[in-house]
């Protein structure tokens, strides 16, 4: 991989992993939000650093390799912050259960279950990636491609020399 294309695809990478590992603002990627955002801001810095137009191809590489990269930083980043928030959870948890009479005994064993140590976490994350890893590849690729198609430099347009005017004899 080029240096040219080095630093935007960890920067893409890093829009889409650390947004998607944050809780609350992960809901962003209910419709991959986050995802293709990772290629789209690629693309943009592809495109910022140079004069010439960035290519379909160039950019659906870089979004995809950005994919690739969000999904590792999604699982650095995932772990220390479930690990933070677990223990705040099983008590929004623990208190939704107490509040609620009419849960299944299957559901509340299910619930009860979960207790967000490092195990849960870890079984969580290995689930997970590969469904970020997949996501990443596909969505951050077609992020890629929009990236290019809205940031791409249009080339300056000829313009056509003036017509010649016959001399005027005096």
């Amino acid at each position: 991989m080029s240096h040219a294309l080095l630093q935007p695809v960890l920067f893409g990478g890093l829009f889409m992993g650390v947004l998607s590992a944050l809780p609350i603002v992960s809901f962003g990627n209910c419709c991959c939000l986050w995802v293709m955002g990772g290629g789209v801001v690629t693309a943009y810095l592809i495109q910022h650093g140079r004069q010439d137009s960035i290519q379909l191809g160039e950019g659906a590489l870089a979004g995809f390799l950005a994919g690739i990269v969000g999904a590792v930083v999604y699982a650095v980043i995932a772990l220390p912050v479930q690990l933070v928030t677990a223990p705040l959870m099983r008590g929004m948890m623990d208190g939704f259960l107490e509040s609620v009479a009419e849960v299944p005994p299957e559901l509340r064993q299910l619930l009860e279950g979960a207790d967000g140590g490092l195990g849960s976490i870890l079984i969580g994350l290995m689930v997970m990636f590969p469904i970020m890893l997949v996501l990443g590849a596909i969505f951050s690729t077609l992020g890629g491609l929009l990236g290019t198609v809205i940031f791409r430099k249009n080339p300056p347009a000829t313009q056509a020399a003036p017509p010649s005017t016959p001399e005027l004899q005096a």
